[in-house]
């Protein structure tokens, strides 16, 4: 068995400074940041692109729908990435199904599977940002209850060919057919969470895999919440070793030596914690050397991070990581050299040394 998962997914972030695994990637899509819209999305293209190109398992597009994020219509940027790869697995991170009707939403990630070859891999989360109460009415108090019955409905219409029926936000289904009928019987859906029981809770009584955040906070809030998975997993009785837990990261610089990786990283990490300031967030970690220390950032040696994984995965038992994909402000040829040094000699290690699972193969 290989640590085959070893995901690259991207966010179109700016610097944003909110939780949750739509927002753990930073980039340059903002007013004044001199990276017009058209350019950021060929940026996140070329980045899905070169993931393929230097063995990655998987690239990922999440959902806002407010400035400084493009990202409000994951499947279309997603197809046209199935349109310029062959073999990479396409993730949605996360896509905010609370937002969506889940007839519509099927009808798109269906398509997208069949136009990427059954590539498609899930993962859905109530959403945050303050600009979907204005659009979608959807509001703190009611995101949970549409989240869980959105996925309720969202996952019988991906098993079933015709589908009756009722709830309470969006229109009842009377033996209804959804077309196209999906290539992969089902997709395989993740739970996205940073700090929800409730989304912890509806991936395991389903028997779903769970996605932690793993971005703002030290280790210890989410281990919590990924203990609580396996609990209401056995809780609901299925089998604990048939648990599949991914984690996210908070940024990625990998460097010949330490210091090299630090100070490379440090007045990108600067502009970051000036972000939050801006935000009226205060900043969790006071240092660069202290968000190595605590948080999920991997910036440094090849060692130094082979290392920080195997301490999280033993706090975790995570089989999918997500990296940066993102520049973050580095130069593209330092951001590339980075990415083929983590390739070259840290996911070989990771493979070799921490147990997974596979991905399903590829369908056409």
């Amino acid at each position: 068995m290989k640590f085959l998962a070893i995901t690259l997914i991207v966010h179109d972030t700016a610097g944003s400074a909110a939780s949750g695994p739509t927002t753990s990637t930073r980039s340059s899509a903002s007013a004044g940041s001199g990276t017009s819209t058209t350019e950021r999305f060929r940026e996140v293209v070329d980045n899905a692109v070169l993931a393929e190109e230097l063995g990655f398992d998987g690239f990922g597009v999440g959902e806002r729908h407010e400035r400084p994020f493009i990202s409000s219509s994951p499947p279309v940027v997603l197809s046209h990435i199935a349109a310029k790869t062959s073999e990479i697995r396409l993730f949605t991170a996360v896509t905010t199904l609370s937002l969506l009707d889940p007839v519509r939403a099927y009808e798109d990630y269906a398509t997208l599977d069949h136009l990427s070859g059954g590539r498609l891999e899930l993962i859905i989360g109530k959403g945050n940002g303050t600009a979907q109460a204005q659009l979608f009415h959807v509001t703190p108090e009611d995101q949970w209850e549409r989240n869980r019955e959105g996925y309720e409905l969202f996952r019988r219409l991906w098993r079933e060919d015709r589908v009756t029926w009722d709830g309470r936000f969006r229109p009842s289904l009377t033996d209804a057919e959804t077309w196209p009928r999906p290539l992969q019987r089902p997709v395989r859906v993740w739970h996205g969470s940073a700090t929800s029981k409730e989304s912890v809770d509806l991936a395991a009584r389903y028997g779903d895999p769970l996605f932690s955040a793993n971005v703002t906070n030290p280790i210890d809030p989410y281990g919590e919440l990924i203990d609580h998975y396996r609990e209401r997993w056995a809780h609901y009785g299925h089998d604990p070793a048939d648990a599949l837990v991914g984690a996210g990261t908070a940024g990625l610089h990998v460097a010949r030596t330490s210091q090299e990786a630090i100070e490379t990283y440090r007045p990108i990490f600067a502009a970051r914690q000036e972000t939050f300031r801006r935000h009226g967030v205060p900043p969790v970690f006071h240092s660069l050397e202290d968000a190595i220390e605590r948080g999920s950032i991997l910036v440094g040696s090849p060692q130094q991070i082979i290392d920080k994984v195997h301490r999280y995965h033993d706090r975790f038992g995570h089989e999918v990581m997500h990296v940066q994909a993102d520049a973050d402000g580095l130069p593209p040829a330092r951001h590339r050299a980075s990415l083929e040094l983590f390739q070259a000699e840290i996911a070989p290690v990771l493979r070799k040394e921490i147990p997974s699972r596979p991905f399903p193969g590829r369908l056409s």
